[in-house]
């Protein structure tokens, strides 16, 4: 190359250069806005008086939804099984021991199957209306069968409805779901509900309304039957009690504190009989957020706002501010919106309000896990476990919803929400490998706004075939 060239090229690159940073400058001019699309700028005043203003969230929040869009559109189109690594060792293993211990050899197909599953919209059908529902969803809770589905709704005109929708799968593939013609109003919100197992296993539900005005607030525990649209003349044990406004409830199990709930309330936890109506007060340093029964002993786990994580040993007499009936106590950095214990009951998973959900040795009193990519600011947001299967699932307070494994804390999968991010269009899942019961179909029921979603596992479930007849 001549040296003129050589010398003019320089220059060119030098130029070109200067260029792309001047232009880079530019775009991130204080007070206005670039937009590529257009090629040209916008200004950026608060209180302008143009009738459609720019503002940095508006921007962010449109930038957000055009994201949501185009990983729905993704989400839709035909999806890949996602590699595992140890699968195929797994499964040339089981050819030559077939009497081997199957269960991480399911838990790698389940994490497999979730990375394909297929998003439906559900039909709800009910006998005493024909219009469909309007009314968005606030919460929905599953019974341990994953049959029922506990349902609240907010009304437009203020206040809520709830019910019970009814699950049946088919072996054809089909979700079926039946709303209860027995649907209740109230003009109070709901902030908590569990099952409660009075006469048999999920016969009740426990409901904690807050306090308006004059009425304070009050925990129901209702019959189930009560919203059967066979209901019988007389639906079971109904009764109410006087409890100021309850964050969260929990029903025991443990054989030592039969018919037992627990609410947590503004610094303190109140212990209710729900046969004899006896209480036991426990104070605490802040407002108990989320709550979650021990099943192995009468032990109560408790998340506060303070980001403090404590246990309640019911068999413990001493109950003064001293705090020594504390079993076990550690933190986390925000507050507690969800509280879950594994199997063994020697772990505990907690999530907060900046996004972190942790793995908890209890024994030892030590985080040992953290599951990256929840996002929360100051949502009062559920995380939920499905041990048998491997699978920690959470809704963040941007709308998606996302799956780990439990033991790996490997992120499996982010799904977009079906409808634009919003406070009100948070969505509430339940995921179950047999949702319908036993011989329901495995998994995720999605609800955001009005609508039901469910996300079905590939053609091989649908078609009514399990996992090698094993899991």
């Amino acid at each position: 190359m001549k040296r003129g060239n050589w010398r003019s090229s320089g220059r060119d690159r030098h130029r070109h250069h200067n260029q792309s940073q001047w232009r880079s400058r530019l775009r991130s001019l204080p007070g206005f806005y670039f937009d590529p699309e257009k090629n040209r700028y916008f200004r950026l005043l608060p209180g302008h008086n143009n009738c459609n203003p720019l503002t940095k969230e508006g921007l962010q929040k449109k930038e957000e939804e055009k994201k949501r869009s185009a990983l729905l559109v993704e989400d839709d189109g035909p999806r890949k099984k996602a590699p595992r690594t140890g699968l195929n060792s797994y499964l040339t293993r089981k050819k030559l021991y077939p009497k081997m211990n199957l269960i991480p050899f399911c838990r790698l197909i389940h994490e497999v199957k979730v990375s394909g599953m297929q998003r439906h919209r559900l039909e709800v059908q009910s006998s005493n209306s024909t219009s469909p529902n309007t009314d968005n969803f606030h919460l929905i809770v599953a019974d341990s069968a994953c049959e029922r589905v506990f349902t609240v709704n907010d009304v437009s005109h203020g206040g809520c409805k709830y019910g019970i929708m009814n699950f049946h799968g088919y072996r054809k593939g089909s979700l079926s779901v039946e709303m209860c013609d027995n649907l209740y109003f109230t003009n109070r919100k709901v902030n908590s509900v569990c099952w409660a197992s009075v006469t048999h296993t999920d016969s009740h539900v426990l409901l904690c309304l807050v306090g308006i005005s004059q009425t304070p607030g009050c925990v129901s525990l209702l019959p189930a039957s009560l919203f059967s649209n066979f209901n019988p003349d007389q639906p079971g044990m109904l009764c109410s009690f006087k409890i100021s406004t309850a964050w969260s409830c929990a029903w025991c199990l443990n054989p030592q504190a039969d018919k037992t709930f627990s609410t947590g309330l503004s610094r303190r936890v109140i212990v209710t009989d729900a046969v004899t109506g006896r209480r036991a007060t426990y104070l605490a340093g802040s407002d108990v957020l989320a709550q979650q029964f021990a099943l192995r002993a009468p032990v109560l786990f408790n998340g506060c706002r303070s980001g403090e994580i404590f246990s309640i040993d019911l068999r413990q007499r001493d109950r003064g501010r001293s705090h020594s009936w504390k079993t076990s106590r550690f933190f986390q950095e925000s507050a507690i919106t969800s509280v879950q214990l594994l199997q063994d009951e020697n772990y505990l998973l907690a999530a907060d309000m900046l996004g972190k959900i942790k793995l908890w040795d209890i024994r030892i009193k030590r985080s040992v896990k953290q599951y990256e990519g929840h996002h929360n600011e100051y949502a009062y947001l559920p995380i939920h476990v499905n041990e048998p299967e491997g699978l920690l699932l959470a809704v963040g307070q941007d709308c998606y919803t996302r799956l780990w494994s439990l033991h790996d804390s490997r992120l499996l999968r982010t799904i977009p929400s079906p409808h634009p991010a919003g406070k009100d269009s948070i969505p509430n899942v339940v995921f179950s490998s047999q949702l319908g019961g036993s011989r329901g179909l495995p998994g995720l029921l999605m609800a955001v706004r009005h609508d039901l979603y469910h996300y079905s596992y590939n053609k091989d479930y649908q078609e009514g075939r399990t996992l090698e007849g094993q899991c």
